[in-house]
């Protein structure tokens, strides 16, 4: 491990998927790392998250040597694809490109199974790894000295001193609110519509099916072999005392235009407005964001935990050329960095988001829209056969 006169050289605030691989990374070039996590063990590795990695993503675990944490988990999403159900009719998406040469597939890997596999290896490894961390905060992040308090597990207050911080406690942490106001600026846009999201205990097959319908967006996507989520638009105004499960069911299997294969308790409901949230810098002093602190992505796309995996990739490299070569230009450079990667992969989110749900319901923005919207979607799908019977 380098030394350079601190307890360590970058405290991670948050145990999520930024904040983990983060960790591994720097584990893996003898940076020393301190791991603080508010919640439990059993709590983290059990909370139900998105459950897509896209090539990029799948490539940087494997280019820091953590393919094991992404091993067992369905790949090939450019061979099977994920079926897209137009008011009933199945539609594969186009595929391929010509700047399509990679061989990595993309992985269906539900958060909790990656964060647990990330936790496994990072332990295993040597790494520190703090759970029960409450009352964070970062001090003197403008200086070259900054430090982070946290109240342990037993009570007692604690104190680390590093060189960087990294901040990737999520869209509500506490990394972010050290910034002085009037630093951030923050770039929203607000879709008008929801996603009631259902917990089930009823595994998805195939792991992942997207419908547009005129009653609305619907989706079931896998949370591991015996668990998917349900989505189905809905009006911002809904409240989940308007979603039993028997309506939940029933709206499903129309917006699919097929029935069920199973049906099952929920565990979990909740109203989500749609919406993408940038903020700007990434960075501010010793301190740097990664992952939902910085930005929230429309789930439409499946790129959040992808998002998060480029933004500690680039971290984790800045910190090593600075150990390696005592050269900052990449820490300097790494909030420009993960913005252009952010938005950029924002207005691809927009699209798709816009062009799925406007294509189904023309309550929310129109017939006008729907038409333009299904004619989108035309030029993200394959055609359809020429001679259909």
């Amino acid at each position: 491990m380098t030394h350079t006169g601190k307890d360590t050289t970058v405290v991670i605030v948050g145990g999520g998927v930024a904040g983990l691989a983060l960790g591994n990374f720097l584990l893996r070039k003898g940076i020393g790392c301190v791991v603080l996590e508010k919640h439990s063990r059993e709590y983290v590795e059990q909370r139900q998250r998105a459950g897509n990695l896209d090539a990029d993503g799948v490539r940087r675990l494997h280019e820091w040597g953590l393919a094991e944490v992404v091993e067992g988990h369905r790949h090939g999403a450019s061979d099977a694809g994920v079926p897209l159900l137009i008011e009933g009719e199945e539609r594969q998406w186009r595929m391929g490109g010509a700047d399509d040469s990679d061989d990595v597939d993309g992985a269906f890997c539900p958060q909790q199974i990656l964060v647990r596999n990330l936790i496994r290896v990072f332990l295993r490894d040597g790494g520190d790894l703090r759970f029960g961390a409450e009352d964070v905060s970062p001090h003197d992040i403008d200086t070259d000295n900054p430090l982070v308090r946290y109240r342990d597990t037993t009570g007692a207050v604690r104190t680390i001193t590093c060189d960087f911080v990294a901040g990737s406690d999520g869209f509500r942490g506490v990394s972010r609110t050290a910034i002085p106001a009037g630093v951030l600026t923050s770039s929203t846009h607000e879709f008008g519509y929801a996603w009631l999201t259902v917990m089930t205990e009823v595994p998805a097959d195939p792991p992942a099916v997207l419908a547009v319908h005129s009653r609305g967006f619907a989706a079931q996507i896998t949370r591991g072999p015996h668990a998917s989520r349900l989505y189905l638009q809905c009006p911002l105004t809904d409240t989940i005392d308007q979603w039993p499960d028997d309506r939940v069911w029933n709206e499903l299997e129309a917006r699919f235009g097929r029935p069920a294969p199973r049906k099952g308790p929920t565990t979990s409901k909740q109203v989500v407005p749609l919406r993408g949230v940038v903020f700007s810098p990434m960075s501010y002093g010793r301190l740097y964001l990664l992952g939902d602190a910085a930005h929230l992505i429309s789930p439409s796309s499946a790129q959040g935990m992808s998002l998060a995996l480029h933004d500690a990739d680039a971290f984790a490299r800045a910190v090593v050329h600075r150990v390696a070569q005592h050269d900052s230009s990449l820490l300097d450079s790494y909030s420009e960095t993960c913005l252009d990667h952010t938005w950029r992969h924002q207005a691809s989110a927009v699209r798709i988001t816009e062009a799925i749900h406007d294509a189904g319901d023309p309550s929310y923005e129109g017939e006008f829209r729907r038409q333009i919207a299904r004619k989108e979607l035309e030029t993200m799908l394959e055609p359809l056969p020429a001679h259909r019977p």
